[in-house]
């Protein structure tokens, strides 16, 4: 489904082993507390798209992608962009990108009609860019896409036949296939999907585990993966979920913790029961107090690698931040980004509308 364009919890609410679980994985109070206050540069802003989905390589090398067919990439940290999209896309909403290095790229495409959603591959940094998969079900509705590595990867559809549809790779995006569909449960009802927000429904940690959020009337689950995407098992979380709500983004620290995130796009300065948090690899899930989540709607999250449990979210209303694993968070900017994510080594960006993306000062 496509979206328009446009204090410490209180612990009674968590189970013991939970808790503690979930502190241990954090790090110390006093980790937590060393932690200075961070802050966006802006370092590309103005221009018409929608930047829906942010994939950082280094300190230096950063793709995103998003409306009219825009891919910018810099090469310098962000002191200039290039639009390095292919050709003649400019109908195409790119809400799927996964860059491995300055040259090489994978790209996706979304949209309501079955030639809408294409994948493209650039090895030369995006001076030319080939089609490896055109979707033909009009049953099916991609929106997100992941990899473990730069051969493994997965991209997920809405259901298809009454099941989610989960495309996978194994040779870095040259070619896609469907594994059967009985190897992912059986959706709710059609009242079940996922969002297309900032290509983060669907998130992997290690070579073999993977995550996806559903949202809708029906939704509110996550579904998780231990052989690279081949089977699955779901589990139902706390997060609340409606015809335009639900889990709008999947982070994992690890292949234990992690945390499921959403709202209301509809509704976006408000967001009850929209944070859950997680200590076994998502096989159950506990909500967080409204008075310790962020309080308004976030399509994108993630952990930066190398802390003791620091997270970051962001939406259309703001950013938040949290040093405790999750149980407590604090706005710490107000413009607008629909995605973020980090590299290995701890570089963080985020991006949204009107070609905003920053990048964190920490």
């Amino acid at each position: 489904m496509i979206p328009p364009m446009r204090g410490l919890p209180r612990r009674g609410r968590f189970g013991a082993a939970a808790t503690l679980a979930l502190m241990a994985l954090a790090g110390s109070p006093a980790a937590a507390a060393a932690h200075h206050a961070p802050s966006w540069r802006v370092v590309h802003h103005g221009g018409s798209a929608d930047l829906r989905a942010i994939s950082p390589v280094s300190g230096r090398v950063v793709w995103a992608s998003g409306s009219d067919g825009t891919v910018l990439r810099t090469t310098n940290g962000g002191r200039s962009w290039r639009n390095v999209g292919p050709a003649g896309t400019s109908a195409l909403e790119f809400r799927g990108m996964k860059a491995f290095d300055a040259r090489h790229a994978v790209l996706m495409s979304i949209g309501d009609h079955p030639g809408d959603f294409r994948t493209y591959l650039t090895s030369d940094g995006g001076r030319h860019w080939r089609v490896t998969n055109r979707n033909t079900n009009p049953q099916a509705f991609y929106d997100c896409m992941a990899f473990f590595d730069r051969s493994h990867g997965l991209i997920l559809s809405d259901p298809v036949n009454g099941r989610f549809r989960v495309l996978l790779t194994a040779n870095g995006g040259r070619s896609w296939h469907v594994d059967p569909a009985a190897n992912v449960p059986r959706a709710h009802s059609p009242n079940e999907f996922g969002f297309a927000a900032s290509n983060e429904c669907i998130t992997t940690s290690g070579r073999h585990d993977a995550w996806f959020g559903s949202g809708g009337s029906a939704g509110g689950r996550v579904y998780r993966s231990t052989d690279g995407g081949h089977h699955w098992k779901v589990s139902q979380t706390p997060i609340r979920s409606g015809d335009t709500s639900g889990i709008f983004a999947v982070a994992f620290r690890n292949g234990l913790q992690g945390l499921a995130i959403g709202g209301d796009f509809a509704d976006p300065a408000t967001a009850p029961r929209s944070l859950a948090l997680t200590a076994d690899g998502g096989r159950t899930w506990t909500l967080v107090g409204d008075r310790a989540a962020p309080d308004a709607y976030r399509s994108g999250a993630t952990w930066i690698p190398h802390t003791s449990g620091t997270a970051l979210a962001v939406g259309l209303t703001g950013s938040d931040i949290s040093t405790d694993g999750g149980f407590s968070w604090t706005r710490f900017d107000r413009g607008s980004f629909d995605a973020v994510a980090c590299t290995p080594h701890g570089s963080c960006w985020a991006s949204g509308a009107n070609e905003r993306i920053g990048r964190l000062r920490r």
